[in-house]
């Protein structure tokens, strides 16, 4: 048994072993193409959501709720376009999300205080339709877990 250069193979290097940063660039255009088409789905689902609620809320109650339910729900779909930018940006040198974007909701809401016309409940419920958007997103991915082969 010899302890010499000879007997020491060369072993290929592994997605493991490479140093970090130095991601393979197909894997990292692959991730983002995922990332891409979530965040698509997701988009449409919300604002489909968001269609079918505004005009049940307008049958049910009248225009002016339903007026502030869309003013929540467009708040809610800046809030997930932010939340993409934000995620979009993540690195290994970067590993935090910015906080920024409650000021968002926060600000939303204070209008909605301060503003006589508008109301605060509907105007919340409208901003959490991402929520419900994600919740029908995992409940199909439950459902149907090979949703992503479907399309």
């Amino acid at each position: 048994m010899s302890l010499s250069d000879d007997s020491i193979k060369s072993m290929p290097t592994t997605g493991q072993d490479a140093k970090p940063g130095l991601e393979n660039p197909e894997r990292k255009s692959s991730s983002m193409q995922e990332f891409y088409n979530l965040y698509r789905e997701l988009l449409v689902i919300t604002l489909v959501l968001t269609g079918i609620i505004f005009i049940c809320v307008w049958i049910v109650y009248s225009r002016n709720v339903a007026l502030n339910y869309l003013l929540g729900a467009c708040a809610g779909v800046v809030y997930l376009r932010m939340l993409a930018k934000n995620v979009e940006r993540l690195s290994r040198e970067n590993p935090k999300l910015s906080k920024t974007r409650l000021a968002l909701l926060v600000g939303v809401i204070v209008l909605a205080s301060q503003w006589n016309k508008l109301q605060i409940l509907p105007i919340f419920l409208g901003f959490l339709t991402y929520k419900g958007t994600l919740l029908i997103y995992v409940v199909r991915g439950a459902f149907i877990p090979d949703s992503s082969k479907l399309q």
